[in-house]
């Protein structure tokens, strides 16, 4: 992601069957086994530490299992999903109950169900059509109940109900009249509200019986709403512990006393925001710190895990993430990720400190040729510094060592959000895309989260602009680096990734071979007119972000900064991918591009599934669209492509326009 091109294209269309490595090449590694189901993932472990829960395909759809601890080989599926994965799944606190949410054809109306792993019954706890549930809290001591937002009321508003785990009742505790989202306490009782201010900041009040109080007991600016925000109480609920970048750059982490209001730093690094926090299950009180500059670093402030924590860093001899506990702490699911290996899940028992592997989650990859993730950190033009992630095909770095000996095609490709990012760990675009021949690099440019708040803010109003112009300072970088050349750069990405690829195409015509959109907004103006009801709350701080469409000038700036209204200058291919049901980027965000550049006979390949929406879920869809994304790069750039053979038969991929433009897919769709 160079054999001859016209040899790629006879062998596009020709079979199923992958491309023999050359001598300074490694093998096809399958599509199937980089975006198919895993065989496993998601591993947990039950509250009382007797259960062990993961996902896995049943009917060759991703459903929850369970086994016991100690006899993994009992496992069985307790859900019954037909058609739409589970991508996630968590444990009530009984024990008893394993949770999941789940939407219809990617319309986000997210319900949440429940299976009482003893009798197999799986129910709709949330059973609204046209709803979207959100989890308020889930505590490691009232063991009964959970707390639930629901915006059945009102589409823009989630009041809180605690939800009766044995009978499903569901019981009014909250009404919501304006506020983002609620914080509640380990005993369940709603303590804080959020609620949005016209500035764009947020104000944080005190919550009592259901009462919300009349004046702010914090009130946060712009500058900081998205780096300041609370992590949730102590068991006795007398300290709140916050994410808190006020008074500073990076987010440090604060004790605050509830009483008094007094805040006590925990810990704080200048380089990273510290965004999470690892507490004690008994207590709530933080143990250890997570801080993410260029990899994950776990930091100990309780001496009873500082030699749990340096244990697991000596013997994983790669990433490791905590990713669930038992409540007597006895037990840890570990999560290791060595990149160049597939990721696998573990059980830590810490009385003997012992290490025993439970699953790799992708285990088809064992003995792939998977290649490593170098962190990089690039300059930009006004002196901001990107943290970026760099891969290498194994024909151009045959050291291993991160430093090319000959430069490869470039995929630039771009995380979502905006203000998300980019981690180090297994990737598996990075791996699909280096494996087909192509560099790969991963910038966080301005806006990104994780870096402070100067950082953040300093992509206010610059969608298009300056966060366009880290992108192209990395390719500079790139090519000045070797890591390819001026005519060998691709972009690609989903959701503001996918506006960026737009962008990119668009407004610097010249600079990159061609694009690959998924998902992504073509205008700006009509993305914040679509946003889903229950954004209302965010939107202030759209307006202040990205454009306000409010004022003449913000209309202006959202006109501009909009590659629909630049279309015409296109000049390069360009593949877009798109979910029929996107509530986030409507379909007619694709639509309208894509009539566009018809009009003006622009090469562009148009694929729309009618049963997805902001991205692909379906194993089936997904590898049908890198099949087409692949074989579109392989033609632009020259990579290697397994042919898409029959990858579009079992999705439900409409091609509508432009599959001249792709290796093969015309082909594949007479086949079909």
């Amino acid at each position: 992601m160079r054999r001859p091109f016209a040899l790629l294209l006879l062998l596009a269309g020709s079979g199923s069957h992958a491309l023999p490595p050359a001598p300074d090449r490694p093998a096809l590694i399958e599509r199937a086994k980089l975006f198919g189901n895993a065989g496993k993932s998601g591993g947990s472990i039950s509250p009382d530490g007797k259960w062990l829960s993961w996902i896995a395909p049943q009917g060759g759809v991703p459903n929850a299992w369970v086994a016991p601890l100690h006899a993994p080989g009992q496992a069985r599926p307790v859900s019954g999903e037909k058609v739409r994965p589970i991508r996630t799944t968590f444990w009530a606190p009984d024990s008893r109950t394993l949770l999941f949410i789940n939407d219809k054809d990617g319309d986000e109306n997210f319900l949440l169900y429940g299976v009482n792993i003893h009798t197999g019954e799986q129910r709709a706890l949330t059973p609204f059509d046209k709803t979207r549930v959100q989890i308020v809290k889930i505590s490691r001591h009232v063991k009964d109940r959970i707390l639930v937002g629901i915006n059945r009321r009102d589409p823009r508003w989630h009041d809180v109900f605690s939800l009766d785990l044995a009978s499903g009742k569901l019981t009014l505790v909250q009404h919501n009249d304006g506020y983002e989202n609620f914080v509640a306490d380990e005993q369940l009782q709603v303590r804080l509200a959020r609620k949005a201010r016209t500035d764009g900041g947020v104000d944080y009040f005190g919550v009592a019986g259901g009462a919300v109080g009349a004046t702010p007991l914090v009130r946060i600016g712009l500058d900081d709403a998205l780096s300041t925000v609370p992590l949730g109480y102590a068991s006795d609920g007398k300290t709140l512990y916050w994410s808190d970048s006020r008074g500073r750059d990076t987010a440090a982490l604060v004790a605050q006393d509830v009483a008094t209001g007094k805040i006590t730093l925990i810990a704080s690094d200048r380089r990273a925001d510290i965004s999470d926090a690892m507490v004690d299950p008994a207590s709530g009180k933080v143990q250890a710190y997570q801080v993410e500059y260029l990899k994950r670093e776990y930091r100990a402030v309780d001496r009873r895990v500082r030699d749990d924590l340096a244990f697991l860093k000596r013997a994983a001899r790669g990433d490791f993430e905590i990713v669930s506990r038992t409540d007597a702490d006895d037990k840890w699911i570990v999560a290791i990720d060595r990149v160049t290996a597939p990721p696998s899940t573990w059980l830590y028992e810490r009385a003997g400190k012992t290490l025993s592997k439970l699953f790799v989650i992708r285990s088809e990859l064992e003995d792939a040729p998977l290649v490593p993730m170098f962190p990089r950190t690039i300059t930009s033009r006004d002196g901001l510094t990107l943290v970026s992630y760099l891969s290498l095909p194994k024909e151009a770095d045959r050291q291993g060592d991160g430093k090319p000996e000959r430069p490869a095609p470039l995929v630039v490709y771009v995380h979502g959000g905006a203000w998300s990012r980019d981690y180090y760990g297994s990737n598996s675009v990075h791996q699909w895309l280096a494996n087909r021949g192509y560099a790969v690099l991963s910038v966080n440019f301005r806006g990104s989260s994780g870096f402070g708040k100067r950082f953040i803010n300093a992509a206010n109003l610059q969608w298009g602009r300056k966060m366009q112009d880290d992108l192209l300072d990395a390719v500079e970088w790139a090519i000045r680096s070797g890591v390819t050349t001026r005519d060998k750069v691709a972009i690609m990405g989903g959701s503001y990734g996918g506006y960026a690829t737009l962008a990119g195409m668009a407004f610097t015509p010249d600079t990159f071979a061609c694009g690959v959109d998924i998902v992504g907004p073509s205008n700006l103006a009509t993305l914040l007119e679509t946003i889903p009801p229950y954004w209302e709350s965010f939107k202030q701080q759209f307006y202040r972000r990205m454009g306000d469409p409010n004022t003449q000038a913000g209309r202006a700036l959202l006109r501009e900064r909009s590659p629909l209204h630049a279309a015409d200058r296109i000049t390069r291919p360009l593949l877009i991918g798109q979910g029929a049901n996107d509530p986030r980027v409507n379909v007619r965000e694709s639509d309208r591009i894509v009539d566009a550049m018809k009009a003006k006979n622009i090469p562009v390949t148009y694929v729309v599934f009618p049963d997805e929406g902001h991205g692909f879920a379906r194993a089936v869809n997904n590898i049908a669209f890198q099949a087409v994304a692949e074989n579109f790069l392989g033609q632009c750039l020259g990579g290697r492509a397994e042919p898409i053979g029959g990858a579009l038969q079992e999705s439900t991929a409409q091609v509508r326009h432009g599959a001249q433009f792709a290796a093969g897919l015309k082909d594949a769709l007479e086949r079909r």
